[in-house]
């Protein structure tokens, strides 16, 4: 018998995000998770090797690859509707739940419980520097957005800016001054910082 789970899983790529906004260029939920992992991590390695805290960054990276696994089931439902009012949060954190169960269901038996603490997540730390983590990827994508003088992100951009300013945690804000400045400088700034 063939598991669908991974395969399910490869069609990421075509969840497309951001779907109500004009894009200078669109991002799907592949590449998103990917730069939610891998700032995740940073985020993880920040926290342990800055800050004393005992927290495994290859977990959290694993947690932020999986973050948006069920939308392979749901599609990415736009902020203003998933966040519309209590009900609305609600009914789609049951179909999120729902969904978990279903990729879960796609697995070998024997496999399910190894998957079901990606697909199921909880709240915790690591799950807040997952958290964090995506807020600073959309972020970026604003910027980048903006960048290419796209106004449709301006609102977006002051609203998650405001969101990542009340996380408080160091790791955060190291992130944030050390690395996010870079995204505002084009390759030529980036190979020739005196440029």
């Amino acid at each position: 018998m063939a598991f669908p789970f991974f395969a399910y899983l490869s069609r990421l790529r075509l969840i497309r995000r951001w779907s109500l906004m004009r894009n200078t260029v669109p991002e799907n939920d592949a590449e998103h998770s990917l730069q939610v992992a891998m700032i995740a991590h940073a985020l993880a390695v920040i926290a342990r090797d800055r800050y004393g805290k005992q927290v495994d960054p290859e977990h959290v990276l694993s947690l932020a690859v999986y973050h948006d696994a069920t939308e392979v089931m749901t599609g990415d439902l736009p902020t203003p509707v998933k966040y519309h009012n209590d009900e609305l949060r609600e009914a789609y954190h049951r179909l999120e739940a729902l969904s978990a169960d279903r990729l879960l269901a796609l697995l070998p038996e024997d496999l399910q419980p190894s998957f079901s603490p990606y697909m199921k997540q909880e709240s915790g730390y690591d799950h807040t520097l997952v958290k964090a983590a995506d807020r600073i990827s959309a972020y970026i994508k604003c910027l980048e957005e903006q960048r290419a003088g796209n106004r449709e992100f301006d609102y977006a951009a002051e609203n998650i800016r405001r969101s990542i300013a009340s996380i408080d945690l160091p790791e955060v804000k190291d992130f944030l001054t050390d690395f996010l400045p870079a995204f505002d400088k084009t390759l030529d700034e980036l190979n020739h910082p005196t440029v």
